[in-house]
């Protein structure tokens, strides 16, 4: 039986490498690849894509274009890439907001999760809850014991409704049994201006918004949303050691492409990517910004994100949160 079993093993394994030989030849001789931000630039999410993006042009010899196509809280850029050909040639970087809008944005001509096929997770960033000195609140067990006493009283604000800093702080409300009131603004730089002011009291920001701030004394720190301490400031507790409950809001990043691109070439560009992102230079632009470089199947991939799709729509409609 063996001697039949291995020669066709070894066709197997030839079509496997003729086809993946088949692939790289396509690649090669292909018109640019497209990354698609779905946000604007300066974002981590387009630090993501500026730096993978060259490293993945060598790899696949062909150009590989940035494209920022904001709008809409994401859901502009995405569409387009939703709406492109699973051909290899359209690729999206996106954040945890995308399972978010699926719940926020219910009205959509698409699923962000179901239309789009998971070709790599990046990286993980994490949110701080912070304060302004004069606040008073040296913990978050501080800042849940005044909101209990005056609900409503504290104001906490957000870049908007919908984001991360946002839903996070309503998960944070909900795991304490707290109610501060929300102001959402247009865009993070003003939301910091404020805090930083004092006209509201606590908000989540990124851990590389917030470490400038915090080291300059202009804001305080009172928990980081993750299961872990961050060695960037390694003396700010996980909120549940700061008694304020298991609050994980940690945000994932990663790359996506249109629904129907071949499993190979899925696999082909995961491992080009993987490779990438293990790269020592790549780790020092991520963490330069707060975020831990990571690597992980399409498959696997895919389950954080339906997962966590599905953890957020409970949040969505157990707060009654509807976007602007």
């Amino acid at each position: 039986m063996n001697s039949v079993i291995s020669p066709v093993r070894r066709a197997l394994a030839g079509a496997v490498l003729l086809a993946s030989a088949g692939l790289v030849a396509a690649q090669s001789n292909e018109g640019p690849l497209r990354l698609i931000v779905p946000f604007t630039p300066g974002t981590g999410i387009d630090l993501i894509a500026r730096t993978v993006g060259p490293k993945l042009s060598e790899r696949l010899k062909r150009p590989v274009v940035v494209e920022n196509r904001a709008g809409a809280s994401g859901n502009i850029g995405t569409e387009a890439v939703v709406r492109a050909a699973p051909d290899g040639s359209t690729l999206l970087v996106s954040v945890n907001t995308l399972v978010m809008n699926r719940s926020l944005y219910p009205q959509l001509s698409f699923d962000p999760v179901r239309d789009l096929q998971p070709v790599s997770l990046t990286s993980w960033g994490q949110l701080i809850l912070v304060t302004h000195p004069r606040s008073g609140f040296k913990t978050a067990g501080e800042l849940i014991a005044a909101a209990k006493l005056a609900p409503g009283k504290l104001n906490y604000a957000s870049p908007g409704v919908g984001t991360p800093h946002h839903l996070s702080m309503e998960l944070f409300k909900t795991t304490a049994k707290v109610f501060l009131t929300h102001i959402p603004y247009r865009g993070t730089g003003p939301a910091v201006t404020d805090m930083i002011g004092g006209q509201v009291e606590a908000m989540f920001l990124p851990i590389h918004v917030a470490l400038p701030q915090v080291r300059s004394g202009r804001l305080v720190a009172l928990g980081i949303g993750s299961d872990k301490r961050h060695p960037l400031l390694p003396d700010v507790p996980t909120l549940a050691e700061a008694k304020a409950g298991e609050v994980n809001v940690d945000m994932w990043y990663g790359i996506f492409a249109p629904k129907g691109m071949p499993a190979a070439q899925v696999a082909a560009l995961n491992r080009e990517i993987n490779d990438i992102l293990g790269s020592d230079d790549v780790k020092k632009a991520f963490e330069g910004q707060g975020m831990d470089p990571a690597r992980d199947t399409p498959e696997a991939f895919g389950r954080l994100v339906a997962q966590d799709a599905d953890r957020w729509a409970a949040l969505i409609k157990a707060q009654g949160i509807k976007a602007e």
